[in-house]
């Protein structure tokens, strides 16, 4: 019987599993503190490894991470959250160590598989799957395929350009869907608005969250459920040229943001009718929530090691 091991990188912990053939409930499991911007990520994550190494026989390790990262050499280009990682070759170091094969995605794109194998998009063979969060990532299934593109790099749908004079995105580019629907865009947006004389019960602050936003809209704010409806206007521009390149039969949406529910989804619901190409795009199209929460990663890096090791 061989083991596929899956790891899960994120910019506060580490997590590590072990899983048996046709299984997704873990054998061992560690998680440790990823002390992101401190040296030492790798040796964290190997010791993380070593922590849960079976006797038996393993097949293949699988790598969740945040990206940007290039699958096909399995290296980190640069990511946010882990400085030092810049052009560092996660993979091949990990294969070398360990002696297996180790395949390496982006965490988006992992999570987005996972709910296809084993989560809210099983069934589908075109999906795709959008987390709204801190920023916006995106995984896309094609024919029945994970789409990765020529450098690896494809459906990095949260840097899509829908407004080129927009605001500014994390990335430092302007006008990407990031920059409208994340959290902290849909947090600028208030504060801005606060400053500029807006009344609301929202005070204006560097700390201010979605959380703290979705609160205010379910007290009847006017300014909060503003700021969710310009989201979801942005968003439903987004998601239109989406179904116009990827025309899926299931959308998922993950993320803390996607949790606040109407306030983001009716206004989304309209501009998305109202700025698809075609209707037939919306026939039968199933939106739904993701399924797997916070074990999406390390599913989806179950999923890509099995699935490389077929």
């Amino acid at each position: 019987m061989s083991l596929t091991v899956a790891v899960d990188i994120g910019g506060t912990h580490i997590r590590v599993a072990v899983y048996e053939p046709d299984s997704i409930k873990p054998i061992n499991y560690q998680r440790t503190r990823s002390l992101a911007t401190e040296p030492g990520v790798y040796g964290r994550l190997e010791q993380a490894v070593e922590a849960v190494w079976p006797k038996e026989k393993v097949r293949a390790i699988g790598i969740a991470s945040p990206g940007p990262l290039d699958p096909h050499t399995g290296t980190i280009l640069a990511t946010p959250n882990i400085p030092e990682w810049k052009n560092f070759p996660v993979a091949p170091k990990l294969s070398q160590h360990f002696g297996v094969p180790v395949h390496l995605d982006n965490d988006a794109n992992m999570a987005g598989l996972a709910e296809w194998q084993y989560g809210a998009g099983q069934g589908h063979q075109n999906l795709v799957y959008l987390t709204i969060s801190t920023g916006i990532g995106g995984g896309v299934i094609s024919s029945g395929c994970l789409l990765q593109g020529f450098h690896g790099m494809g459906a990095e749908l949260g840097h899509m350009i829908i407004d080129p004079n927009g605001p500014p995105c994390g990335c430092g580019k302007r006008g990407h869907v990031e920059s409208f629907c994340s959290g902290p865009s849909i947090a600028r947006y208030v504060n801005e608005q606060l400053k500029a004389g807006q009344k609301s019960t929202l005070q204006a602050q560097p700390g201010l969250s979605a959380a703290q936003i979705a609160k205010a809209a379910q007290a009847g704010d006017a300014l909060a459920i503003s700021a969710f409806e310009r989201a979801g206007h942005y968003l439903g521009i987004a998601v239109a040229n989406y179904l116009a390149i990827f025309d899926p039969s299931v959308l998922i949406f993950g993320g803390g943001v996607s949790q606040v529910g109407d306030y983001l989804f009716k206004p989304f619901e309209e501009s998305l009718r109202k700025h698809t190409f075609h209707p037939h795009y919306l026939d039968n199209l199933v939106i739904t929530k993701a399924a797997l929460g916070d074990d999406a990663g390390l599913l989806g890096a179950l999923a890509l090691a099995r699935m490389k090791s077929e």
